[in-house]
């Protein structure tokens, strides 16, 4: 089922004051995942979507360095603890959800990987209604209000 709005009933807000405390993050959100999961990050640049996907990664027990895929769109990562992989997609140069249907976005999405999508906001009729949006805002050099949200279904116990 796709949404171009979902109606999402939990919503949790972090402060993150630095780099290590995003990355943290990514690995509590990490430990809520499951095979199938979406995490659709919100956010202009260099508001953090990539430091906490490198915690995600970590927190799946990925040791390789994630780096961004601006260019590439798609980097895929295999994951030791699931029999599926670890979708990275930064849809930023895509100019709209039929790229990404042409790179195979929607069967990655239903691939049963674990999905995090940089740039969410370009591919919203793409997205699975019961993703995890996760919205950065630069409030100081170092400091992001994060916001996550999801349904209780998903079953995150983030605190």
């Amino acid at each position: 089922m796709k949404a171009d709005s979902p109606i999402y009933n939990s919503e949790k807000t972090f402060i993150s004051n630095s780099q290590e405390e995003t990355l943290a993050l990514g690995k509590k959100i990490a430990s809520d995942l499951k095979q199938g999961s979406v995490v659709a990050l919100y956010g202009t640049l260099g508001s953090g979507k990539t430091i906490l996907a490198k915690g995600i990664a970590l927190g799946l027990g990925i040791t390789e360095n994630l780096t961004s895929p601006t260019y590439t769109i798609i980097n895929e990562y295999d994951l030791k603890n699931y029999p599926a992989s670890l979708y990275h997609i930064d849809v930023y140069r895509l100019e709209n959800e039929k790229d990404f249907e042409d790179i195979g976005g929607i069967e990655i999405l239903n691939s049963n990987g674990i999905c995090i999508i940089e740039w969410s906001e370009r591919i919203l009729k793409s997205l699975p209604a019961d993703a995890v949006k996760v919205s950065f805002e630069i409030t100081g050099d170092n400091s992001r209000v994060i916001k996550i949200s999801y349904f209780l279904d998903n079953d995150l116990s983030i605190d």
